[in-house]
């Protein structure tokens, strides 16, 4: 009776608005009489809606779309179809790996679309792409004065309030983990700014396979779905911690099918079962550069001895009180170098002690002005100066530095994602010899060390999974898709009079 009741009460507005004969033809049939108030009871064969109710749940989202002319020779296979997939597609994500090419993906992208497109990058990374451009026959023109300049302007994203969106019929977001910061101002003005833009291309490395969000972002800048959508779909909060998501046991399969209706994810050509030739990374040697701690600096750091930090507190002291000794091996072992070095450190008084410590470095600080810090990047990348000292937030992202194959962390990190992307500046595809990476560490570090470990472990895990996730869904010929719920009323809304009033 209950089943009833509940149908009953579902279908009573209909009765009272609507004949039987039309009830009827919505699948509702008469189920006799209610026992108490004897008001007539409506069943409704849920079978016969519920293919209905699936197929509105999944729609295929049609975006401007172009089928592209000759594409550039000098192209790799996966890259050329790739290209093709996204100008078909009007808005994609391409998530590969570091060495890939996505920055000619992006440009050949970019020379297709009927209009003007501006591609926003890191900073230095935008002279980078002009270059790589040229280098392929292309025309791009870097730009700080918010306007357009030819079919494809580049520019940083720190420029991006200066120009007119309307001005522009695509957008490239390079590096576009900028979105992962999914609160961030950044990540919403430039969801914001770009909502009514027809052409969307977004660029990354391959995402964290933990990180969610990133994706979500990503699906919500090219109008998929917003991250809330996404969320409410396929994930649940994890245990008490309203903070971590989920994914539904059940909606696995789904979720990545969804993805890659309009992401491309590869780590290597082989993923998306192309061959790996010329695509092979060199080998990578891991090195530890151990610094004694002293009797002298473990008291400066407020120890009683040497000993392992555990707190944060405790690493931070050591890592200061050790400034000058880590200095002095690091100095060591790049003087006796004439090959390039990348030196990557998190403070500034390390950074200062190291610069002083190796005679032809330079250094990239945080409070240098944009043009100089563009200069100094150009002049490493070019070979103009040999040693280059700065930080993973200044320079760990988007640069190619394929002529360098020597690296030195003046300390461990606790954050595996800036330390994998400082590496992959060098050892990327297209580095022709095996890359050294050093990393300093004092005899109080081990737990640093052992915690970054742990989490490339599980990244490498997670990211293994992610692929083979995504393995039997990508096709660069698939369409969208946005899974939702189409809401239909019922009822006019009545407004209390005292409201009205």
């Amino acid at each position: 009776m209950s089943d009833e009741l509940y149908t009953w009460a579902s279908a009573r507005s209909r009765t009272d608005s609507k004949s039987a004969a039309a009830l009827e033809a919505e699948g509702w049939q008469e189920a006799g009489r209610h026992p108490i108030y004897g008001t007539r009871l409506m069943k409704k064969d849920a079978s016969l809606d519920y293919g209905r109710f699936i197929a509105e749940k999944h729609k295929t989202l049609e975006f401007p779309g172009i089928e592209p002319g000759e594409l550039n020779p000098k192209l790799f296979d996966f890259q050329r179809d790739m290209v093709r997939w996204a100008l078909r597609r009007g808005r994609a994500a391409i998530f590969a790996d570091c060495g890939m090419g996505k920055s000619f993906i992006q440009l050949e992208w970019a020379r297709h679309i009927p209009g003007r497109v501006l591609i926003l990058a890191p900073l230095a990374v935008a002279q980078q792409t002009v270059r790589e451009a040229h280098k392929f026959g292309l025309e791009a023109h870097y730009a700080r004065d918010g306007k357009a300049h030819g079919q494809i302007t580049v520019t940083n994203y720190d420029m991006l309030d200066h120009f007119n969106p309307a001005d522009f019929a695509g957008v490239v977001l390079d590096e576009s983990s900028i979105l992962k910061a999914f609160d961030g101002k950044t990540r919403t003005r430039l969801i914001e700014a770009f909502g009514a833009t027809p052409f969307r291309l977004a660029c990354t490395a391959t995402p964290a396979p933990n990180d969610f969000m990133e994706l979500g972002n990503h699906s919500e800048f090219l109008g998929i779905a917003s991250r809330s959508e996404m969320l409410a779909t396929y994930f649940v909060h994890d245990g008490g911690d309203t903070s971590q998501w989920r994914i539904k046991g059940h909606a696995v399969t789904e979720f990545w099918r969804w993805v890659c209706s309009w992401a491309a994810m590869l780590r290597r050509p082989s993923d998306l079962g192309y061959k790996d030739d010329g695509f092979i990374l060199p080998e990578l040697d891991t090195r530890e550069l151990l610094v004694p701690l002293e009797v002298e600096t473990a008291h400066s750091a407020g120890m009683l001895f040497p000993m392992d930090a555990l707190t944060l507190v405790d690493q931070r002291a050591v890592r200061r009180a050790s400034v000058g000794d880590r200095a002095k091996a690091i100095a060591a072992i790049v003087n006796d170098s004439e090959q390039p070095w990348v030196v990557w450190c998190e403070l500034n008084d390390e950074a200062d002690a190291i610069e002083a410590a190796i005679p032809d470095a330079i250094q990239i600080k945080g409070a240098d002005e944009n043009a100089d810090k563009e200069a100094k990047l150009l002049a490493f990348a070019s070979g103009d100066e040999r040693v280059l000292v700065t930080k993973p937030s200044i320079a760990g992202f988007g640069m190619n530095w394929q002529h360098c194959a020597d690296i030195v962390f003046a300390a461990p990190s606790h954050s595996f994602e800036m330390t994998y992307q400082a590496i992959r500046r060098c050892w990327r595809f297209g580095q022709k010899r095996p890359v050294t990476v050093w990393m300093t560490r004092t005899d109080a570090d081990g737990a640093i060390v052992e915690n970054l470990r742990r989490k490339e472990a599980d990244a490498e895990r997670m990211a293994e999974r992610m692929i083979q996730s995504v393995a039997g869904f990508q096709n660069i010929t698939a369409r969208a898709i946005r899974q939702m719920t189409a809401y239909a009323p019922d009822k006019a809304l009545e407004v209390p009079k005292w409201l009205a009033a």
